[in-house]
């Protein structure tokens, strides 16, 4: 879609920091951290929120949080913890209507 600016970092229309990819999934760093590490995790596929995934969405989305544990390992977080964060419409915070899972370490995580 080319109104969406994660599917122009896809397709390397717009520019990125990458820190992870593979065939169905990319990862790449917020340009708004919320966290010393913050990647956000893309899949490949455009599928707008959650609340729009069908049954067939199920690996990509589950690809993304294969692509968290990798992301976690590679940067020392395995065994310190991480925390993972999915935003769903308006209420929910989400700002990018394509599926993403927040990569969020290096700091004490508070709250829920």
């Amino acid at each position: 879609m080319k109104d969406c600016a994660f599917c122009r970092i896809v397709a390397r229309e717009s520019p990125a920091d990458i820190e992870y990819e593979d065939d169905a999934v990319l990862a790449f760093r917020d340009i708004y951290p919320k966290a010393p590490v913050h990647v956000l995790i893309v899949p490949k596929r455009h599928i707008p929120s959650v609340m729009a995934m069908e049954p067939g969405d199920a690996e990509a989305v589950g690809r993304c949080v294969l692509a968290a544990r990798a992301l976690g390992e590679a940067k020392g977080f395995a065994a310190r913890g991480y925390r993972l964060r999915v935003n769903c419409g308006p209420e929910g915070g989400q700002v990018v209507y394509h599926v993403h899972v927040h990569f969020l370490a290096g700091g004490r995580a508070s709250g829920a």
